[in-house]
């Protein structure tokens, strides 16, 4: 792996010099003073004026092969749209999976996302799709047996297999974790089995929770009227290894369950707000509790796009229109959301731009309209700007895409009409 040079690249408001090693940031110094560092090897050299780097995105919640599903399922309700996904995803495949993930990748790429946390069937061609794009994935066995006993029995053994058999790989640009899809999904038994599974190996447990408000009534109809977080912690599965996506119809009990049982949360504001689910995330409630929060676009059949900028303007706009209240949400909460958290939550060394992180970053060109102001720059990015100002990504310190240049995009894009005309 060899080394890049950000020559005079501007960090916090400061003009820098950062040099990335073997995947990780190795030193960062003003801007002129790596012409004193010893330098040698292969060194890709990058003059960075008018740039700005800033973490690479990390998006919590994904389904990465719905890239090639967008559209299917507009202006329905969430139940009347799961009940459309499920019917067309009964004829998918191996080759429509690993397609639809290049694609999600081109446009994550292009949007500053570097990491994502995903969750959809035969995850494995989603692993291969995205290493061979250069980004760190995080995903692993989706269980949903939707009750059946015998559907539980064989996704059993199959889960146990393939975790096995990836655990023992070790790959740096994989997080292995399991999944469940819902309470509403997945029967009790494989609920706990799943989460016993996820404890026994020491990895994450991504689930949908609280989605929808028919989730939580239904939920306290039938079992005696607790809420999903309040049933979940019944059966034990709340803790610091659950990544919990969208946490939107909470109660103030909930809230101090997932605080005091350290799970982390995930909104999805653009997919919440399209299918009508919900559209007062209790961020502030969630965050002075102690609660780990992150951000996350859910899938392109709901959320239409995997654009992390937009999803942080979306939200915090959202965040001061119902609380009355402009100061909600601040910036740099925001970027932490869309950046740190996740870091945490996945539990790799990234998501900041320091000596000995990650080398995750992006770099965004502020030569251009949005930029010319005085505001500061987090403003102009989030409020004004739009992704095309990322110029360059590099993630786990390897150019993923160049002065808006990836390899490879006209063959993903000439894939992917491929396989779809397969389920047309």
């Amino acid at each position: 792996m060899g080394a890049i040079l950000l020559r005079d690249v501007t960090l916090q408001d400061a003009r820098k010099d950062i040099l990335i090693e073997q995947g990780r940031i190795r030193k960062i110094g003003p801007a002129g003073v790596c012409a004193s560092w010893r330098l040698a090897g292969d060194i890709e050299i990058m003059d960075c004026s008018g740039k700005v780097a800033i973490p690479g995105f990390i998006n919590m919640h994904t389904h990465s092969p719905m890239s090639l599903m967008r559209g299917i399922g507009e202006d329905m309700v969430f139940h009347q749209w799961l009940d459309k996904i499920w019917k067309v995803e009964e004829h998918l495949d191996h080759d429509f999976v690993y397609w639809g993930t290049k694609v999600s990748c081109l446009e994550m790429i292009r949007t500053g996302t570097t990491t994502f946390n995903d969750q959809y069937w035969f995850f494995d061609s989603s692993v291969r799709a995205a290493r061979e794009m250069g980004m760190r994935i995080a995903t692993g066995y989706d269980v949903m047996d939707k009750g059946s006993r015998e559907e539980a029995e064989r996704q059993k053994d199959q889960c146990i297999a393939k975790s096995e058999a990836f655990l023992h790989k070790g790959d740096s640009g994989h997080i292995y974790e399991l999944a469940f899809h819902a309470i509403y999904s997945v029967s009790e038994e494989m609920i706990v089995w799943t989460s016993e599974l996820a404890n026994k190996y020491d990895v994450n447990l991504h689930i949908h929770l609280s989605e929808t408000r028919k989730e939580v009534e239904d939920c306290k109809a039938a079992h005696g009227g607790l809420t999903p977080v309040e049933y979940l912690d019944r059966l034990g599965v709340l803790s610091p290894r659950l990544l919990a996506a969208h946490t939107l119809w909470l109660t103030e009990h909930d809230i101090e369950l997932l605080a005091e049982r350290g799970v982390h949360c995930i909104h999805n504001v653009n997919s919440n707000a399209k299918l009508a689910s919900g559209s007062r995330f209790l961020y502030n409630e969630m965050r002075d509790a102690g609660i780990n929060l992150c951000l996350g676009t859910d899938g392109c059949a709901s959320s239409n796009n995997l654009d992390m900028l937009e999803a942080m303007k979306t939200s915090a706009i959202f965040q001061k229109a119902w609380r009355n209240d402009p100061a909600a949400l601040p910036l740099p909460e925001l970027l932490n959301m869309a950046t740190l958290n996740g870091a945490r939550a996945l539990r790799f060394e990234g998501g900041r731009i320091e000596e000995g992180a990650v080398a995750d970053l992006s770099l965004v060109d502020t030569d251009n309209t949005f930029f010319l102001s005085p505001g500061p720059f987090l403003a102009n990015l989030v409020y004004s700007a739009h992704s095309d100002c990322i110029d360059s990504v590099i993630c786990d310190g390897r150019f993923l895409m160049r002065h808006r240049e990836i390899p490879g995009e006209r063959e993903i894009i000439a894939e992917a009409r491929r396989v779809l005309a397969k389920i047309a």
